[in-house]
């Protein structure tokens, strides 16, 4: 009888193992094998997929062999940033489909299978699972979110930035940029790291606007969020498969959860610090006051949890810090470099607003900045890629698409396209933006995609453009900037395009 016992156990132990073989060789074989099939009998082609890794392995080598130091400043960083894309468009086209492990990533530079992206509410909307190290960094917050959960999040972001409320935050941008060119007082004529300090500048701005606070106190949440991005940063291409991870995790994933526990717990000290403030006083418009009063809500259409909100932090903190800071680190090198256009601008602060703080009514009018501006998140956009996922079939153009493939807009790509933007593509020329984008990119705006497109377009890009506008106006009212002798120019990519290096400026008295 037990031998009988001891056989039927093992005989299920066995079938057990031949299922879960099955089901890895359907994933990591046949479903590729099908999926490529499909594209190729439509003439989409792509490098070979390579058996659970995809083309992650080909990629990392590609992208080490072209990572050579720059010998100057140059814009032309495309060919650094996405190696892998400037070859394999080469050989395959304006779309191809190359693996992230065994997941389909169809590469889209048409433009008008990009518009269909932008307009079709199911495909747009829709977002792909960023991986673990992402989603500690996100949570199920505004970017991550999908469906009903996302509208509403949505419509709240919304209320938070109409174009009253980003009227009513210039006080606190132009207060918290007055407090950075103070503490620049003790510097001029010497060194400064200007993307360390912008960091600090759009902290302040943050946490003063959205919530309520000052950048001391989320100063530890910046800088875990910072951590926490380095690592998801340098396992981009290092694909994790989720029972693994669940049994064995690196020491980045174990440094990655205590970084987590670490951001939630101190923004669940604000939360709770607001909470006690509107029990007194409930009239609160900035984004955190919406967040806990949706938390009090009976309305299920309307209410958000408590860890709904830690997730909208982290990700208003992660998503506003890297943007705004960013367009300001590049748009002061590049302006550093190009002083023509430095004293174009200055001239432009000077005839609207003297020596005076920028005025709500004018900041609309620095055309002059608004076209740098826009040529710097040209040459650097701080998102380099638009990712979405098809969650069914659907036809684009004339490609069917078969359901969960990662739809892949390469925005740096298409930014620094010549066949879009002319032979000089790679030089910054803030004057191809003088009669809007539609005339820069010849009557095709969706080239131009530094905030996203379609539905999820970044709901922040007013305030960051506002905080950038305000911020370049006040530097240049006081202060002339050169290149240090000490920079040495380094983009990467990691999760956003960054001064590996940071920006090292000089900083001169007008």
């Amino acid at each position: 009888m037990g031998s009988n016992v001891g056989a039927w156990i093992l005989l299920f132990l066995s079938s057990l193992g031949v299922l879960a073989l099955i089901k890895f060789l359907h994933e990591m074989w046949w479903v590729p094998t099908r999926i490529k099939h499909v594209f190729n009998s439509q003439g989409v082609k792509g490098p070979s997929y390579k058996f659970i890794h995809g083309n992650t392995k080909e990629i990392a080598t590609i992208k080490d062999q072209a990572r050579t130091p720059f010998t100057d400043v140059s814009h032309d960083i495309y060919p650094r940033i996405q190696p892998h894309f400037v070859t394999w468009f080469q050989v395959y086209g304006k779309n191809f489909v190359n693996w992230y492990g065994p997941q389909p990533e169809l590469v889209i530079t048409e433009p008008e299978m990009i518009k269909e992206i932008a307009s079709n509410k199911s495909v747009s909307s829709a977002r792909p699972d960023l991986g673990s190290f992402h989603k500690k960094m996100l949570g199920d917050g505004l970017v991550t979110s999908k469906g009903r959960k996302w509208a509403r999040q949505r419509k709240l972001a919304n209320q938070a930035f109409t174009a009253e409320s980003l009227k009513n935050m210039i006080p606190a941008m132009i207060e918290s940029v007055e407090m950075l060119l103070l503490r620049w007082k003790t510097m001029v004529g010497n060194e400064v790291e200007i993307n360390a300090e912008f960091r600090i500048l759009t902290a302040e701005v943050i946490s003063r606007t959205a919530f309520g606070t000052n950048y001391l106190q989320g100063k530890e949440v910046f800088e875990m969020l910072k951590e926490l991005s380095t690592i998801a940063g340098r396992n981009y291409y290092n694909p994790r498969f989720v029972g693994l991870s669940t049994i064995f995790k690196s020491k980045d994933e174990l440094k990655a959860d205590e970084l987590q526990k670490g951001i939630e717990d101190l923004i669940m000290q604000t939360i709770k610090e607001r909470e006690k403030i509107m029990v007194v006083d409930s009239d609160t418009t900035d984004f955190l006051g919406q967040l806990v009063k949706a938390n009090h809500e009976t309305d299920e259409n309307y209410h958000v949890s408590i860890q709904d909100i830690i997730d909208e932090c982290k990700t208003f903190y992660v998503s506003g810090d890297g943007t705004t800071s960013l367009v300001l680190s590049w748009a002061v090198l590049l302006l550093s470099i190009h002083t023509e256009w430095q004293e174009r601008a200055r001239q432009e602060v000077v005839e609207l607003f003297g020596k005076e703080y920028p005025r709500s009514e004018g900041i609309a009018k620095l055309k002059t900045i608004g076209m740098i501006i826009n040529e710097t998140l040209r040459l650097y956009p701080p998102g380099i890629a638009i990712i979405r996922k098809n969650e069914k079939e659907v036809k684009l153009g004339s490609l069917v698409i078969p359901a969960n493939v990662i739809l892949h807009v390469p925005v740096l790509a298409l930014h620094h396209d010549r066949k879009i933007w002319g032979e000089d593509a790679h030089l910054f020329k803030p004057e191809r933006f003088s009669e809007g984008i539609s005339k820069a990119t010849k009557n095709n705006p969706s080239a131009y995609m530094p905030f996203g497109f379609g539905h999820r377009n970044c709901v922040g890009s007013n305030f960051a453009t506002n905080t950038a506008k305000i911020t370049l106006a006040m530097i240049l009212q006081r202060y002339r900037f050169t290149p240090s002798p000490n920079y040495v120019h380094s983009p990467v990519h990691l999760l956003m395009l960054i001064p590996k290096n940071g920006v090292q400026m000089m900083l001169h008295d007008l």
